[in-house]
């Protein structure tokens, strides 16, 4: 995924990119970000969603079958920071997603960590460790306790 001027697009590009389609809920662009071999990990996950994805079909099989059901609509990303580290592929991000739940109506807003790798402009490997308390309560579909 080349920047205009012919070099690739960067982490700090392609998180740019990846907050967009994910308030456009753009499945094919998403999709596009990720490397054909990439690597979608949920260290802390619920029930019944996989804790690691592998491969640009499977990440997008994925999102399509979540993005389908849940009710969240992302409005914006806030008091994002991203750190840069020693290696120039690698950005780690503390971000809060913001939007509206469709069944409530209710605002909410999901702060995470994600790790982010990014080769020859596409994502090979993300780590995301999503808040799933907040976004079961966000979905109103709270974990049991």
């Amino acid at each position: 995924m080349p920047e205009s001027g012919g070099e690739p697009a960067g982490p700090r590009e392609v998180l740019a990119r990846f907050q967009q389609t994910a308030i456009d809920k753009s499945l094919d662009a998403m999709a596009e970000l990720f490397a054909d071999d990439a690597v979608l990990e949920f260290p802390f996950t619920r029930p019944g969603i996989p804790s690691r994805l592998a491969g640009r079909a499977e990440i997008a099989d994925f999102m399509r079958a979540n993005w389908e059901r849940s009710p969240l609509r992302y409005r914006a990303y806030r008091n994002v920071v991203v750190h840069d580290t020693g290696d120039p592929e690698v950005v780690i991000v503390e971000e809060e997603a913001t939007g509206t739940a469709a069944t409530t109506g209710q605002d909410f807003a999901l702060p995470h960590i994600a790790v982010l790798r990014v080769r020859d402009g596409h994502i090979v490997h993300f780590r995301d460790y999503v808040n799933v308390l907040a976004a079961a309560e966000a979905s109103g579909r709270p974990l049991p306790s």
